[in-house]
């Protein structure tokens, strides 16, 4: 049995006591994708906290036969795609300039001394700070699918889950994107 799995097992016998498991195990991956899809920190945490009070919501209306069948991540990756579109629409007129400082934070990886080089490391930021901004441009369905395929690492099948898309259609959304941010 998966961790996921194991966790909507304990979500379907006692909500209130797994919850928090279920919070300490997704919330930065909610974050993640909430923040490569907006480029705003502050509202990508208002976005990843809220997907987590609707899932809680959610969940109390649900029966237990229900949550131990949720697939988790894909549902709570729909959840969290749907806040950050609504915000997005929201905030369109008064989003910023996409501003690389505050990406930098996301996903920083940790430096064990003597594992790379300072050079390889600021290296490795840099890039990843450049493929944050160009995800940004990409419209959002390819950025959506590219979020949830490589970032968040979901399968095909369950990123079209998540999406509502067919998988064939997810698979040409990622594959052209990855072109367009290739060039």
């Amino acid at each position: 049995m998966d961790t996921d799995t194991a966790l909507a097992s304990r979500l379907a016998t006692n909500l209130e006591v797994a919850f928090p498991a279920l919070v300490d195990g997704h919330a930065a991956r909610l974050y993640t994708i909430a923040v490569r899809y907006l480029g705003a920190p502050g509202d990508a945490e208002e976005v990843a906290q809220d997907a987590l009070v609707r899932a809680y919501e959610a969940m109390t209306g649900y029966d237990p036969t229900r949550i131990r069948a949720l697939r988790l991540r894909p549902w709570l990756a729909t959840i969290t795609l749907n806040l950050a579109r609504n915000r997005r629409r929201r905030i369109a007129d008064r989003l910023p300039p996409v501003r690389l400082d505050p990406l930098v934070e996301v996903g920083r990886e940790p430096i064990v001394p003597g594992h790379l080089a300072p050079a390889a490391v600021a290296e490795r930021r840099e890039r990843r700070d450049e493929l944050a901004a160009a995800l940004l441009t990409l419209p959002g369905p390819m950025r959506e699918a590219i979020v949830l395929r490589h970032v968040d690492g979901l399968s095909v099948a369950e990123t079209a889950t998540a999406l509502g898309r067919p998988e064939g259609t997810v698979k040409a959304q990622v594959h052209r994107g990855l072109a367009l941010l290739r060039t």
